[in-house]
């Protein structure tokens, strides 16, 4: 079938090795037993697939809508389409200027206020990196407008990218190192944190560093998802050893670059489940149908992650399940429709990284 880059056999060659990558100099964490691995071998029953829309270029933030449309961002062409819920061609809508797009930079997440009159997106910049609101009419976008600024950037890569806004009404962005490791333990800088602020642009009131600033020590964190329970899960990217799925929780330290993985001790948080850099590399990240959903880039697999052993406040999870490994090749975000009906997937192959085939990028929707 068109984009189909594997089968059975590709995917019995793809074997977990946890340390691969991992320099002399930089030791890997070992996970604790407790912490979920994901593992390529262990696969589940696959959702019905729908191809919706194709021949998409670099697509990245989606918005999924009311009425079953989507807003898709394109992160090197910096504009917003409008896809129909049954499919057809993509409508532009909306574009942000002065967008610095190279690497990994250019418009990344969207997300839409509670009442669905605006529209959220993290840019890039030459120097700095911020988030725009739009208003949004259901047909067209207006005149972005700085909400947040002063996100260190001008780098290719760990640009962070991720946006949501949370049952509390509040818009909370996720930032990479920007290149500097050391800026994640630095209380000074928005670099590699997890931050929290008013629909407005100001820092939370309640954010426990009195500034934006609500957890720290990511390296690049690319999702944000609320589940139904409130709480905020992230998906980022780790170095040479081991990608991480966290539960946010206020003040926390996650680690980096001190920690990749588990087992940095006291005054560190463990992921709750992590993966080998190359089964993972986990971009966008989704919850729907009582599990976290995260599309890898490079393990070219979409993650599900069981919620049901999650009851407890200290994140626990179920093991990881592999869905679609080497089938549509990079997988770069995935989000919940409005009713719950669905799971919109969307692949990354015109990246610049990936292995274009006919028809990509492509816009899928999972239902079961």
């Amino acid at each position: 079938m068109p984009g189909t880059r594997g089968g059975p056999a590709a995917l019995a060659l793809l074997v977990t090795v946890l340390l691969a990558g991992c320099g002399e100099d930089e030791p890997a964490n070992e996970p604790d037993s407790g912490v979920p691995t994901g593992d390529l071998r262990t696969t589940g029953e696959t959702p019905a697939i729908d191809e919706v829309a194709t021949g998409l270029v670099v697509p990245w933030g989606l918005v999924p809508l009311d009425d079953g449309s989507l807003l898709v961002g394109a992160r090197d062409a910096a504009e917003v389409s409008l896809v129909p819920a049954d499919g057809g061609e993509p409508e532009v809508v909306g574009r942000v200027d002065g967008v610095r797009a190279q690497g990994e930079s250019g418009l990344l997440g969207l997300a839409l206020s509670p009442d669905g009159a605006t529209l959220f997106a993290y840019r890039t910049g030459e120097s700095e990196n911020g988030v725009v609101a739009m208003t949004w009419d259901g047909e067209r976008l207006g005149e972005p407008t700085d909400v947040v600024t002063g996100i260190p950037g001008g780098a290719s890569f760990h640009q962070g990218g991720a946006l949501a806004v949370g049952p509390d009404g509040l818009l909370y962005v996720g930032t990479g190192d920007n290149g500097v490791p050391d800026d994640a333990q630095d209380d000074d800088s928005l670099s590699g944190k997890v931050l929290r602020y008013t629909l407005d642009g100001e820092p939370a009131p309640d954010n426990p560093s009195g500034t934006a600033v609500l957890t720290t020590g990511h390296r690049n964190v690319e999702g944000l998802v609320f589940d139904d329970d409130g709480r905020l899960w992230a998906a980022e990217f780790g170095q040479d050893a081991y990608d991480e799925l966290n539960l946010v929780e206020a003040g926390n330290d996650y680690g980096w670059p001190e920690v990749e993985g588990t087992g940095g001790g006291d005054g560190f948080t463990d992921p709750s489940a992590v993966w080998a850099t190359d089964d993972a590399s986990p971009s966008g990240i989704g919850f729907w149908d009582g599990s976290l959903w995260l599309a890898a880039l490079r393990g070219e697999t979409l993650w599900e992650v069981p919620l049901d052993g999650a009851g407890a406040a200290d994140g626990a999870v179920s093991a990881p399940v592999a869905h679609l490994t080497g089938r549509y090749g990079r997988l770069r975000n995935a989000v919940a429709a409005t009713d719950g009906s669905a799971l919109w997937l969307v692949t990354s192959n015109t990246d610049g990284r990936g292995d274009v085939t006919d028809g990509d990028d492509r816009l899928l929707r999972l239902t079961r």
